[in-house]
């Protein structure tokens, strides 16, 4: 857990000051925000060496995690307790901490999020890069981001979620293969079935049936990154059917059939998937008319399901 002023009897001097208040204002705020993911365009294996290794191109969409720090300027400790349930992010503070040789002044943290856990959204992974953006603020650190990807790889299998570009990525010893630019939007329409997915118990059965299917994985990704090269979104969107269905044979999505039977009569473009997740949905090179979103609303409405709708990516749609 997160060392406290009141767990040292000599603090250690901090190297770098805080951002104190502007008199009058109240307590001074910090805040670190990141975004999720609607699971991914593509998921499946990069080989190096012989070896496969799980690789991902995230789909980022307009939902965040937020951590806030509030300082005390009149209190003596660190209330840690908005850590209890975010374990990840408790352990990313604590070699964020050790790294810089500082120690958490007194205050309160605080999360809000936009992103279920379980479903393939990257809720774990914003919830670190939050935390960690926090406390850049909070310290007045120039951000890194070679100290965000290495204390995220002491702690999860990552998606990209702190880049502000498409990338092929390596979630595991958290690299980027290849960057796919920015260029690229899209609008998205879509749910999140029940239950949960454990994304890192997952692994074994995903590298084994990469390995099963090498040769197609192979093809989706090359034609992937052939359209980010032209920024074709209509051929993002079709690699991005392709590799969600591929994922059916590993962690299958039960509206995965329907949604594919009736892509050409509601006019989307794709579909995807969270790949380790629950997460399903269309996407459009357009944003849809209003009579297109009462029509998605009804098509998932019927599946048992509320839809929900939001831009994806940086491009314009």
């Amino acid at each position: 857990m997160p060392r406290t002023s009141a767990d040292l009897r000599e603090p250690r001097t901090r190297r770098h000051p805080l951002r104190g208040a502007t008199p009058g204002t109240g307590p001074a705020v910090h805040s670190g925000v990141s975004r999720g993911t609607l699971g991914e365009l593509f998921q499946g294996p990069h080989w190096e060496a012989g070896i496969p290794h799980i690789s991902i191109v995230s789909l980022p969409v307009d939902k965040f995690s937020w951590c806030h720090f509030t300082v005390d300027p009149d209190g003596t400790e660190f209330d840690a307790s908005a850590l209890d349930t975010r374990h990840k992010a408790a352990r990313a503070m604590s070699l964020f901490l050790d790294r810089y040789g500082l120690t958490m002044p007194p205050g309160r943290m605080t999360f809000h999020s936009e992103l279920p856990m379980g479903k393939g959204m990257a809720s774990s992974t914003a919830d670190i890069v939050a935390t960690l953006r926090c406390l850049f603020r909070l310290f007045a650190l120039p951000y890194d981001q070679n100290a965000v990807t290495g204390i995220l790889g002491r702690i999860e299998r990552a998606d990209s979620v702190f880049l502000d570009e498409f990338a092929l990525y390596l979630s595991a010893t958290q690299r980027v293969v290849r960057p796919l630019g920015a260029q690229v939007g899209l609008y998205a329409c879509y749910i999140a079935e029940e239950g949960t997915v454990d994304t890192e118990a997952a692994g074994p059965t995903l590298l084994a049936h990469y390995s099963r299917l090498r040769e197609a994985y192979r093809d989706c990704v090359d034609d992937l990154v052939a359209a980010f090269a032209r920024s074709d979104a209509t051929a993002v969107a079709a690699a991005a059917t392709r590799s969600a269905t591929l994922s059916q044979g590993v962690i299958p999505k039960r509206a995965f059939d329907m949604l594919r039977d009736h892509r050409a009569e509601l006019r989307a473009d794709g579909l995807f998937v969270a790949h380790t997740g629950t997460v399903i949905g269309y996407l459009f090179r357009r944003r849809p008319d209003q009579q297109a979103h009462a029509e998605l609303s009804e098509f998932f409405l019927g599946l048992g399901h509320q839809c929900q709708f939001s831009q994806v990516g940086w491009g314009h749609v």
